[in-house]
């Protein structure tokens, strides 16, 4: 369930990410890279991953969350023969 209205502030935006069910749950979180750039700033943003122990990925302009501090494969799809 989404909020009434967006976060006001960086503290109430990590607050809505971080008590999302999926982050809550150790599974992973999806925000816009725009987003978080304006509502809390890079630094700020990677600065809290690094007191969480917590990783993400950024890519086309979304900026996916894993809420734990489980290892990532980055899994490829080989390249294309020809």
């Amino acid at each position: 369930m989404r909020p009434p209205h967006p976060p006001a502030n960086a503290a109430q935006w990590f607050r809505h990410l971080f008590r999302a069910k999926s982050a809550l749950d150790g599974g992973i979180v999806r925000r816009k890279t725009r987003d978080m750039e304006r509502m809390v700033g890079r630094p700020a943003f990677e600065a809290e991953l690094r007191r969480r122990g917590y990783s993400a990925v950024e890519n086309a302009g979304q900026i996916v969350i894993f809420c734990n501090r489980d290892a990532i494969r980055l899994t490829v799809a080989p390249p294309k023969s020809s």
